[in-house]
């Protein structure tokens, strides 16, 4: 099985307003609420590709219900754990400029930790863990590296896609795989990344520290995968950008699902950046018919 665990989800609130004016009226032209957190959003893609998923993390409130019909309704299996207060509501605004507006997550004590961390000891050597997106301001950033540690026993595989402190963090417990995008990479190391060698260099480093598998996202310029002493670049399809928001985790939700038929990570690697390419050029999550349409024009060449 696979598991993503979204420790901060949201219900995230689209609206799109013509010509939006700040400090005065503006009325909403169309809206659509989905459920929100970029492990959710793994499982949702994993879902569309024919592959089961159950969904961890922390919800609460009418807005966590949401969440949970919702991916119930999606054939998803939700397993989260109640928290005081209501789920955090994000607001993205779509005019001329976007503008979004991140709610405040709800508070996650010692009690709601304990619950998450006997959830994990129950993982098996089958099994997978996606650890993805921010974290509540009421964990530390060492969250993601305690968990990583918690699964240790279990041999489950485990998928981090986070930033910051919390990536950080938890590289010191060698996850099976992280996906950085080419920023996140750079300020892994304190520099600017602007070009596919250079992606490889930095990626092929945090191999050889012991990290099993990296993939890094580049938008327009595809993807990177570092694996053992190799080292691939995935030419991306050629297409228009209709959608950004969930691309990285298509990507990741490819890979796994590819990867849990086959167990090659070269084809992972090539179905994952087809799901990331089909998200971006959809206005919602990529679907199966999508990304098999595109997975033959993703080029793969090995690079180092």
């Amino acid at each position: 099985m696979i598991y993503t665990c979204t420790l901060n989800p949201s219900l995230d609130y689209f609206v799109q307003v013509k010509d939006f004016k700040p400090g005065d009226l503006n009325r909403i032209a169309s809206d659509k609420k989905m459920p929100g957190g970029k492990g959710i959003n793994v499982s949702r893609v994993l879902k569309r590709l024919g592959v089961s998923t159950q969904a961890l993390g922390f919800i609460g409130g009418f807005t966590g219900d949401f969440i949970r019909r919702e991916l119930i309704g999606e054939g998803i299996h939700p397993d989260f754990i109640e928290v005081p207060g209501d789920t955090r509501i994000n607001v993205k605004i779509k005019s001329a400029n976007e503008t979004e507006i991140n709610g405040q997550s709800p508070l996650v004590n010692q009690n709601h930790l304990e619950e998450l961390f006997l959830k994990l000891e129950q993982l098996t050597e089958r099994d997978a863990l996606v650890l993805s997106g921010s974290i509540p301001d009421s964990l530390p950033p060492t969250i993601y590296k305690d968990m990583i540690a918690g699964a240790a026993g279990s041999q489950a595989k485990v998928i981090l896609d986070t930033s910051g402190q919390a990536l950080v963090e938890a590289m010191e417990a060698k996850p099976f795989l992280i996906k950085p995008n080419h920023e996140e990479l750079g300020q892994l190391f304190g520099v600017t990344i602007t070009d596919v060698e250079e992606a490889a260099e930095y990626a092929k480093r945090l191999v050889s520290d012991g990290i099993q598998n990296v993939i890094v996202s580049m938008g327009g310029k595809g993807a990177v995968l570092a694996v053992g002493d190799n080292v691939f670049h995935a030419e991306v399809p050629k297409g228009t950008l209709k959608n950004s928001v969930g691309a990285g985790d298509s990507l990741v939700g490819g890979f796994l699902a590819e990867y849990s038929r086959g167990g090659n990570v070269q084809e992972a690697f090539r179905y994952g950046a087809a799901a990331g390419s089909a998200t971006a050029f959809s206005v919602d999550l990529c679907t199966k018919e999508a990304v098999e349409n595109l997975v033959g024009q993703v080029r793969v060449s090995h690079i180092k």
